[in-house]
């Protein structure tokens, strides 16, 4: 029976070296780039697998496909539909920098999962220029740790209160503060959403740093 063959294509073999390429370049990038500066873990483990699971998503996909000639990019057409909707996967809001990581791994992962007719030195070419092209934002995007803190002294909120807004708030957080932006206001309840630029060496990516308000 065809099912119970134990032998391998060529064109599994082909898609093995491709995976360890995708494999390897979506590594770099999120842990030599991404996880070095942001040391998020929940973040890595949710890149690694999902640039894994869409590359044989997308080679499996297409190699069902390749014998319906005329229906195949059709097909293909639906399935990266399905695959980018991914981006809307996630059980609380995700950061702009972790879903253009996302955006960047699913893209490399099909990329890769696509690319049969490409040479070896074109795919990693490919690979190169996407890592080069990450690295280079990165090297040139200098992060400031803030924080979103719910203020109760409305009155401090002012321009011309601004320095007694900031040394009540170092006073209070224990953090030496650059700058801060006043956001929303609720008279009714006098309180405000203040975002607090501060230095730290520590932290730059607390998970919990960005929360608009206390969880219920």
């Amino acid at each position: 029976m065809e099912f119970l063959d134990l032998s391998f294509s060529a064109e599994y073999g082909h898609m093995l070296v491709r995976f360890l390429i995708s494999v390897f370049f979506s590594w770099i990038i999120i842990d030599r780039l991404y996880f070095r500066k942001s040391q998020r873990r929940e973040f890595y483990f949710t890149f690694m697998l999902i640039s894994i699971a869409i590359f044989f998503l997308v080679f499996f996909m297409i190699f069902v496909l390749e014998d319906m000639k005329g229906k195949t990019g059709i097909g293909i057409g639906i399935g990266l539909f399905g695959i980018f909707s991914i981006m809307r996967y996630r059980t609380d809001t995700m950061p702009v920098r972790e879903m253009t990581y996302l955006f960047v791994l699913i893209s490399l992962s099909v990329v890769n999962a696509l690319a049969s007719t490409m040479s070896l030195a074109e795919l990693v070419a490919t690979n190169a220029i996407i890592l080069l092209t990450v690295w280079l934002c990165e090297r040139n995007l200098k992060f400031q740790p803030c924080k979103l803190v719910q203020y109760d002294r409305v009155e401090l909120i002012k321009p011309e209160c601004r320095e007694q807004l900031i040394e009540d708030l170092e006073k209070r957080l224990g953090l030496k503060i650059k700058k801060v932006e006043v956001g929303s206001v609720d008279m009714l309840r006098d309180m405000t959403i203040i975002k607090v630029y501060y230095d730290s060496e520590e932290d730059l990516h607390n998970s919990v740093d960005q929360m608009a308000k206390l969880p219920k």
